[in-house]
């Protein structure tokens, strides 16, 4: 009967802060593979102090995120397939993790070619719930 409780007790523990984070990229990356942006956007705080640093400086905001994404992938060929790679999580508090990993596009019809760069992520628990509040991707 013990270890039947055990298990059952064990199954049922909430992720870990690593774990929850982790489930939330891969999402995005199933999200973005499917080509669904706003679905890859959930990942994100929806606010308009979301930050999200790239090639061409800041954007504030969900929104103006996701349509510089929308801008900048606008095809299946554009958008290709997205891995993340070399995942450090590192929580800062039981609210606050950071997130450094590479991520790569395969884009094998794309005329850009494939893509690929380092991003810093912050994550915050909001609501219950882990959500990117700021991305700096190169």
């Amino acid at each position: 009967m013990l270890p039947s409780l055990l298990l059952t007790l064990a199954l049922a523990a909430p992720p870990t802060p690593r774990q929850a984070i982790a489930q939330v990229l891969t999402t995005q990356a199933a999200a973005w593979n499917r080509g669904d942006i706003p679905a890859f956007m959930a990942g994100y705080w929806h606010s308009d102090s979301l930050v999200f640093i790239g090639k061409n400086g800041a954007t504030y905001g969900w929104q103006p995120t996701l349509d510089t994404y929308k801008k900048s992938y606008p095809n299946a060929a554009q958008m290709g397939h997205l891995d993340f790679s070399q995942l450090r999580i590192t929580p800062l508090s039981p609210e606050v993790a950071q997130v450094v990993g590479h991520w790569h596009l395969t884009r094998p019809n794309a005329p850009t070619g494939d893509a690929q760069g380092q991003f810093l992520l912050i994550f915050r628990k909001l609501k219950g719930e882990w959500v990117i509040v700021a991305d700096h991707s190169s």
